[in-house]
């Protein structure tokens, strides 16, 4: 009988083992739980995540404001320049003869204006001079009529004494050619007066239209001076445009410029990428921006780093649309079946500076954002 109760004893003991290693094993999965229920909801409860986010930039296309042929071309494709370095010098054989051309064009308009002021004063000479013939000519009027007036006189005592023979026929006639030829004169004399006022009033009218072109102006302010000094700021301004200029601080790219060609105003020959303003644009999930408001922080790996770079940003704001509402064949929902599709929203996110001059990131690379929405 003593046998069998070893035996049981034996086959308890190694039961009873298990259940402890059970319960701890229980206990250690219940700890673990725990544990790693505290650690989310210290570190990652109310974080959101996206591997969906690209690298962005305001990027600066060049482009020539004006037409010619590439005489040098100072920069290469991915080469860092800064805000004012030469990128391209057009020829400026043709800009220079325009220059000349409009500095010729001004000083003869300055000479013309001065022509006019001269002018205007021989118009007020003239115009002086017509007054004394005017003058001159109702002075002989005057004295046309007094003549006229003694030789009526005299004819008309002749004609009296004619009857009685006290005045012969030759001596009648002679006094009547006298008057006829005194009323001549004044008839001359009116018509000189006529002539003289009619040449005033032209000189009157000449005064006023140089006076028209020249009162209340300066040679500094005359039209036709101002004109031509514009088209010469405009010569000057093109010469100065073939010298072609960074915008903006940043790297070369798509270069598309070569020496001897030549390009048209407008057409883009480069883009500088500014690669310490970069942004990054997030498409996270609509279900997953409840809570993400701007200000909040980010943060951020890139692939092409590694996940031992860490990047922080901010939310700046949210773009006015979804990728789909703005694709160029935008989502017909309201024709035939529909399938429910989430949609994401790009979330733009701005970059520590520093963090980028001690990293430098280029446009279009991958991003992995995690947003942090506790900070509400």
């Amino acid at each position: 009988m003593t046998e069998p109760a070893f035996a049981s004893a034996d086959a308890v003991a190694p039961e009873d083992k298990r259940k402890k290693l059970l319960h701890l094993l229980g206990l250690v999965v219940i700890i673990a739980a725990l544990g790693w229920a505290v650690w989310y909801w210290l570190t990652q409860s109310g974080r959101i995540h996206t591997d969906n986010a690209y690298v962005g930039a305001d990027t600066a296309v060049v482009t020539p404001l004006i037409s010619g042929p590439v005489k040098e071309v100072r920069v290469g494709g991915t080469q860092t320049v800064a805000k004012g370095d030469v990128l391209v010098v057009l020829d400026d054989a043709d800009a220079q003869v325009d220059l000349a051309n409009a500095e010729a064009m001004l000083r003869q308009a300055e000479q013309r204006f001065r022509q006019t002021l001269a002018t205007g004063t021989a118009f007020r000479a003239r115009l002086t001079a017509r007054g004394a013939d005017t003058a001159q000519a109702e002075a002989h009027l005057a004295a046309a009529r007094a003549d006229a007036e003694k030789a009526r006189a005299a004819l008309a005592r002749r004609e009296s004494l004619a009857p009685s023979g006290a005045v012969s026929q030759e001596e009648l006639a002679t006094a009547r050619a006298a008057y006829a030829q005194t009323r001549a004169v004044e008839e001359q004399a009116r018509a000189a007066i006529a002539t003289a006022q009619a040449t005033r009033a032209s000189a009157v009218g000449e005064l006023a239209s140089n006076e028209a072109l020249t009162q209340g102006v300066s040679i500094e302010t005359a039209p036709d001076v101002a004109a031509a000094r514009a088209r010469l700021a405009q010569a000057r301004l093109n010469l100065d445009r073939t010298i072609i200029r960074a915008p903006i601080s940043g790297v070369v790219t798509q270069r598309q410029v070569q020496v001897g060609q030549r390009i048209q105003a407008g057409a883009p020959i480069m883009t500088l990428v500014p690669l310490d303003a970069v942004f990054v644009d997030a498409n996270f999930k609509e279900s997953q921006l409840r809570d993400v408001k701007p200000g909040q922080k980010v943060e951020l790996t890139a692939d092409f780093y590694g996940s031992d770079v860490t990047f922080h940003g901010t939310v700046k704001g949210f773009a006015g649309g979804t990728g789909a509402a703005f694709s160029l064949i935008p989502a017909q929902n309201a024709t035939g079946n529909w399938v429910k599709v989430v949609q994401r929203l790009p979330v733009r996110i701005t970059l520590d500076r520093r963090e980028l001059v001690e990293h430098p990131l280029r446009v279009g690379l991958t991003m992995t954002a995690t947003v942090d929405t506790r900070d509400k």
